[in-house]
């Protein structure tokens, strides 16, 4: 089971298991980091950037 905070009160969000999250696949632009993120545009575990492109599966 997956929980994540959510806002400035940070309020727990149960969000269900990790098997039914489909995260995608980024490289972040600016140290060049590859992870899974989840969200709009997520930001580099490694720097914080939030400079990442998707990375397209063929």
């Amino acid at each position: 089971m997956i929980i994540m905070c959510s806002g400035p009160g940070f309020s727990l969000i149960n969000v269900g298991d990790e098997e039914h999250i489909l995260a995608k696949e980024y490289t972040c632009l600016d140290c060049g980091n590859r992870f899974k993120g989840l969200g709009v545009i997520p930001s580099c575990p490694s720097c914080k950037s939030r400079n990442v492109k998707r990375v397209k599966k063929h």
